[in-house]
């Protein structure tokens, strides 16, 4: 099936033979019955279909999984566009990239740039948020920077990293109230604590990352309001036997969602069981990270927030420092990974991919979990966890 508005029509779907991953158990032998953009309802084997089943698209799932479908709140771009510079065009390229690999909701995550150049992600994305969405529906923004630390820059743009600044928070949000669902900056910066309570105020989750912050830094941080760390391990201070650093605070705080960029580039198998198991299933959050050449070919004509990139067998590195340069993970992609290389539950995964980041930016009421009610974003996965079917809002999308 294509991507065309025609073939993603959203219609009336009766799935059977699935097992199906609610918020609190796996339905073996499940159903679940889409209608009019939301899950009509879900039932056992032995319940009874629903009456016009007959007249309903009726898929056979084989003995395959349906669950919820997943939220990245953490990705810069992909099919060759950036959000920090993408028009309609390129937002509907983006989003249709990632909802083919599973992903139905998103942030659409900044780069370290100037205050006019982020002024204008909020603008364009407000913008197209005021339009039906046809693919992945962008839910917010995250403002990764750019009141970040120049020693943990990462592949962040040294040029645009300053001081915290107010002024600009409290204009963002008194012209595009409650576009900002997430703020990353290191809690070590002077007047960070009252920049956190401010961005609670707001409704925004304040989150640590890039940052050379110690263990007892990121817990005043969390006292004031933290709740969040993007990629953990990546660009910050490590963990250490006598200064646990940023890295022993995020492990250890239990109100801290810990990020995980699962590709096996960014954080080694054995260190991701780490973080499930000292933050438990529902306080790891799955990230793609993902850049502008997110499904594109290897090449070195990439860029990351103005910075040259070379991608070469999938993995982006800035060309000059060698550094990681985001991913060009998918959401499917990661989800497989921690099944299979890290070793957790299908419904561990899919609490880590979909409902810990829907509850984490207040979707949760609409999205991230599979109920009656909710919006139908759904997947499809056969019995080896490859992606067969997406629908967002009940619409059906092909998966690649």
């Amino acid at each position: 099936m294509s991507n065309t508005a025609e073939e993603a029509r959203v219609g009336s779907t009766l799935i059977v033979h699935a097992s199906i991953v609610t918020a609190n158990q796996v339905i073996e032998n499940g159903w679940i019955w889409m209608r009019e953009g939301r899950i009509e309802r879900i039932g056992l084997a032995e319940d009874a279909l629903p009456d016009t089943a007959d007249a309903l698209n009726r898929i056979d799932a084989e003995g395959g999984w349906v669950i919820p479908g997943f939220v990245d709140v953490h990705v810069h771009g992909g099919a060759g566009h950036d959000f920090m510079d993408a028009d309609q065009a390129g937002l509907d390229a983006i989003a249709r990239f990632h909802a083919s690999h599973g992903t139905t909701s998103l942030l659409a995550t900044s780069l370290t740039a100037s205050r006019e150049e982020l002024t204008e992600v909020l603008r364009r994305v407000g913008d197209y948020r005021s339009r039906p969405m046809p693919y992945a529906q962008i839910v917010g923004v995250h403002f990764e920077g750019p009141f970040i630390s120049e020693k943990w820059k990462g592949a962040q743009n040294p040029d645009y990293i300053l001081p915290l600044q107010k002024e600009w928070l409290l204009e963002w949000v008194r012209e595009f109230p409650g576009l900002i669902k997430l703020q990353t900056l290191s809690p070590e910066s002077e007047g960070a604590l009252d920049y956190i309570e401010l961005l609670v105020e707001n409704g925004i989750v304040p989150s640590c990352g890039h940052t050379d912050a110690t263990y007892d830094e990121v817990i005043a941080a969390a006292d004031r309001g933290l709740r969040h760390a993007v990629h953990t391990f990546n660009a910050m201070k490590p963990l250490h036997h006598r200064e646990p650093g940023t890295v022993g605070a995020v492990l250890t705080d239990d109100r801290i969602a810990a990020e995980v960029i699962s590709d096996g580039h960014h954080v080694h198998a054995g260190a991701i069981k780490l973080i499930t198991r000292a933050k438990g299933p529902d306080k790891v959050i799955l990230v793609t990270d993902a850049m502008a050449a997110a499904g594109m070919p290897d090449g070195d004509d990439y860029d990351l927030g103005g910075l040259p990139v070379v991608m070469k067998c999938g993995v982006a590195r800035l060309k000059e420092s060698g550094n990681l340069a985001g991913s060009t993970l998918t959401m499917i992609g990661a989800f497989q990974h921690m099944v299979r290389a890290v070793g957790v539950s299908v419904e561990d995964a899919s609490k880590m991919a979909s409902g810990n980041p829907a509850r984490q930016i207040g979707i949760d009421a609409f999205a991230g979990t599979l109920a009656a009610g909710k919006r139908a974003d759904v997947l499809l996965l056969d019995s080896s966890l490859e992606l067969k079917q997406v629908w967002v809002g009940g619409a059906a999308h092909s998966a690649e």
